[in-house]
């Protein structure tokens, strides 16, 4: 019992603080190497240095309510307009979203009343571009995100360099004072994310893009069956088995406000863990360490566990702590004592939201607890066949 309970705890403190403390210090330890331009040189080259042809890709399903801020925002892009090619494909919409579309003409729209889901819309479009308007790379966006000015630039930039075939933007969550806790919880994670995803893109691969925003080389892109639930995810890392860079870059990134309510959040998540299950099923050669080296080490330590044995051993630590702080006392007592008020915080943390009382201090706990709770209900939707592809937008705060 004592030596699965520190193997357990060990492999929790591993999983989110061991492993980004490992990338922290490889990151320093390794040399840094700028970003490369088309003439060889370096970070500091001029804006136009690498500026090729760009498709932008928004699938917007029933987002009327923000298209014209979209565009405006899509317009206001730092990177030479005819570069630029404006495509949204509105799938299923019934909003009227096409028909507003429609009076923009530098804005090209796909559409047919049938809804397939997010990826069917996504291959579809990516059929398009292939065939019709070839761009040396494609970018993908939400409806619902804001872009910094830089964004298109500060992404393309990398893709001077073959190796690379896919690129991460950063993801950035709006969190006001008078936000849900789980708005404020979200931002925080995304705050450590992020830090963790700079120095894993600097050591080796980021883990993952997220749809927000991210970017592929456009004859590297794979068309994943339409049934896949985490599909900006899988694809980044189809992309990284094949060989090619997934690096990452902060400086360009999606702004968006945080999940609307509790409920909101925990809808996100519980899919979240579902699509990540389905991926590890999906990806399971990249789990061997011997064909794709740290590759594998960094996809098992960063995402991997996080889906699978660490929310359980989470579970299990709280059972064979309180045997044993009642056989053996001593430090297991301390423990059993620091658990049970870490959890009493997240109990707290979510007692009060629900009425609307916020303590920034419980926030912590509480979204931690969320977050791996939700992998068991995610779990429970996968094994049961019961998470559809076209799943309902999570409402957003603000």
């Amino acid at each position: 019992m004592r030596l699965f309970f520190w193997l357990a705890l060990g492999l929790v403190a591993y999983t989110y603080v061991g492993y980004a403390a490992i990338m922290g210090l490889l990151a320093r330890l390794r040399p840094h190497t700028p970003a490369v331009s088309s003439n060889g040189s370096a970070d500091d080259a001029p804006a136009d240095a690498y500026q090729p042809l760009v498709t932008l890709i928004i699938a917007a399903y029933n987002e009327r309510a923000v298209l014209e801020r979209k565009i405006a925002n899509c317009r206001a892009l730092c990177y030479p307009p005819d570069r630029l090619h404006i495509l949204f494909v509105t799938d299923g919409s019934d909003d009227g979203s096409p028909e507003l579309l429609a009076a923009y003409p530098d804005v090209t729209v796909l559409h047919t009343p049938l809804r397939s889901g997010k990826l069917a819309a996504v291959n579809r479009a990516m059929h398009f571009v292939l065939e019709n308007a070839p761009t040396p790379v494609t970018v993908f966006t939400d409806a619902n995100t804001e872009l910094n000015p830089a964004a298109i630039e500060r992404i393309v930039r990398h893709f001077a360099d073959p190796a690379v075939g896919c690129v991460a933007g950063e993801k950035r969550v709006y969190a006001a004072s008078a936000d849900q806790a789980s708005s404020s919880g979200e931002s925080l994670y995304w705050r450590y994310e992020s830090t963790v995803k700079r120095w894993e893109s600097t050591v080796g691969n980021v883990m993952g893009a997220a749809g927000e925003l991210f970017a592929v080389r456009s004859d590297s892109f794979i068309f994943l069956p339409n049934d896949t639930l985490l599909d900006d995810f899988a694809l980044s890392f189809r992309i990284a088995m094949r060989g090619m860079r997934l690096v990452y870059e902060p400086d360009a990134y999606a702004l968006e406000h945080a999940s609307a309510s509790i409920g909101e959040e925990w809808k996100r998540k519980r899919r979240n863990a579902a699509g990540g299950i389905q991926a590890i099923v999906r990806l399971a050669p990249l789990l061997n360490p011997w064909r794709y080296g740290l590759l594998s080490w960094q996809y098992i330590s960063h995402r991997v566990l996080r889906w699978t044995v660490t929310p359980l051993a989470l579970v299990l630590l709280l059972p064979v702590n309180a045997w044993l702080a009642w056989r053996r006392g001593g430090i297991y007592a301390l423990l059993m004592a620091a658990q049970a008020l870490f959890y009493g915080a997240a109990w707290l943390g979510w007692r009060l939201e629900t009425r609307h009382i916020r303590w920034k201090f419980l926030f912590v706990p509480f979204y931690f607890t969320l977050m791996n709770l939700a992998v068991f209900a995610g779990l429970a939707r996968y094994l049961r066949g019961r998470q559809d592809v076209r799943w309902d937008q999570v409402r957003r705060a603000g």
